[in-house]
């Protein structure tokens, strides 16, 4: 079935399709007709324009919002740091050793603000050139006269434990595990907790660019993730002008707040190309083999940013494993061992991946692995033998499993919380995974 059964209900309506102009209102009518700036709004509205790209950016890839709200978001106090903490810095320990984590744990008492902590990443978000990868965990909601949003990029958010239930700008958004969501840059929002269920899981941070679906090329018009399928807020909005609320700004890894009188979430009706999506992904259209040989996971693309120096190349891709059916003949079935240009990180959302040990040591569900660029990596001893040795017989795997994995064509540094305060590294991770291979060399035997 192409849609995951989830265990909380659906809470909200939605509008589909990826980076489609939208327009919805909250209010019939709040919506000016024919322009976007009329001398009065309708219902005495401000209109506000969020760019998400430059304004003289190809019509195709343009992206922008006009909203309409009560009070303009300008009307707000200073800024001022919140905390003098590394936790969302992006310095970095550059090593080539293959990296693997136990599951992460989420701290008691925290919520999404307090919860978030990078573990590796490149680049510089003041040039807005780079990637951040994270961990999040909660166990409360943020506070409800509060609200955040994140100058430096775009965040994909894959939740592994608990529902999100997201507040933003543009209407609200519930994300459950084996859902993603898309906030982009800029764009103000407020994390809850579900039923206080604890929250945990992992974010991709892009500060150039913005996600796309992948190119299909000889595939056709269909397949992998279908536009139909992403799922955007409608417009929701309170009325509050008078209370105290505070807004959080990451800006250049650096948390700063400020006071305003008003409430962020006051936009009435909406209309655009730029705003937070979440997608399921039970909806995912496998493609795969079915002759021989392994096909690159690059396959199992939802969604990439490229880089516009090399095409084909991704400042990020985000690549999924989902359950499907192997019926390659005469075929290694797990990735090969290989080395590659680009960097890859993975985790594990549910159940086990077909090309690792799932146990107590091995790649678990809320951990994470790290293959930097051309380092070596591949199926454990344990793996290879299995797969060496099974009848090739049509089989489903990655039944009740979600493996993914961040790729990047940046050389990927760990944090100081990654490497060491978070202490999760599993030690001789390499040596335990691949130190087990024995030589099967068998060359003829000489004749002579």
């Amino acid at each position: 079935m192409p849609v995951t059964q989830f265990n909380t209900p659906e809470r909200y309506e939605y509008q589909t399709g990826f980076l489609a102009n939208l327009e919805t209102e909250a209010i019939k009518g709040a919506l000016p007709i024919g322009q976007n700036s009329p001398q009065k709004c309708p219902y005495g509205l401000y209109a506000e324009k969020i760019s998400g790209t430059a304004f003289t950016a190809p019509r195709w890839e343009n992206q922008q919002t006009w909203v309409y709200r009560i009070i303009p978001s300008a009307a707000h106090g200073s800024f001022q740091p919140v905390s003098s903490d590394d936790r969302l810095k992006p310095k970095f320990n550059q090593i080539p050793t293959q990296l693997r984590w136990d599951p992460f744990d989420i701290a008691a008492e925290v919520d999404w603000l307090n919860g978030l902590h990078m573990v590796a990443g490149s680049g510089d978000p003041a040039l807005k050139n780079g990637v951040a990868y994270y961990i999040y965990g909660a166990t409360k909601s943020m506070d409800q006269k509060t609200a955040m949003y994140n100058a430096d990029g775009d965040m994909l958010v894959v939740p592994q434990t608990g529902a999100l239930d997201i507040r933003t700008e543009m209407g609200r958004l519930l994300v459950r595990p084996n859902e993603i969501c898309v906030l982009p840059r800029g764009i103000r929002y407020r994390v809850d907790l579900v039923d206080d269920a604890p929250i945990r899981g992992y974010i991709l941070e892009i500060y150039n660019g913005h996600f796309q679906l992948p190119e299909l090329g000889p595939i056709g018009s269909n397949c992998l993730a279908n536009p139909r399928d992403f799922q955007a807020p409608v417009a929701a909005y309170e009325h509050d002008s008078a209370s105290s609320w505070t807004v959080f700004n990451k800006f250049c890894g650096q948390l700063f707040s400020s006071v305003q009188t008003h409430t962020p979430f006051d936009v009435v009706a909406w209309e655009g190309r730029y705003y937070p999506y979440k997608y399921d992904l039970g909806r995912f259209n496998t493609i795969g083999t079915i002759s021989y040989d392994h096909p690159d996971p690059s396959l199992n693309t939802v969604l990439t940013c490229t880089t516009t120096a090399h095409p084909g190349t991704a400042i990020a891709d985000f690549v999924i494993f989902p359950p499907r059916w192997l019926v390659a003949e005469d075929t290694f079935r797990p990735p090969s061992y290989h080395r590659n240009c680009m960097s890859e990180f993975m985790g594990l959302i549910q159940g086990s991946y077909i090309a690792k040990d799932g146990g107590k040591g091995g790649f678990q569900a809320a951990g994470a692995s790290l293959h930097n660029c051309m380092s070596s990596h591949g199926p454990d001893a344990e793996a290879f033998n299995k797969a060496s040795n099974e009848d090739l017989v049509p089989v489903k795997v990655g039944v009740g499993s979600m493996a993914f994995m961040f790729e990047s064509c940046y050389m990927v540094g760990i944090t100081d919380w990654g490497l060491k305060a978070c202490q999760k590294v599993q030690e001789g991770y390499s040596t335990e995974s691949w130190g087990g291979l024995k030589d099967h060399f068998c060359p003829p035997t000489s004749t002579d």
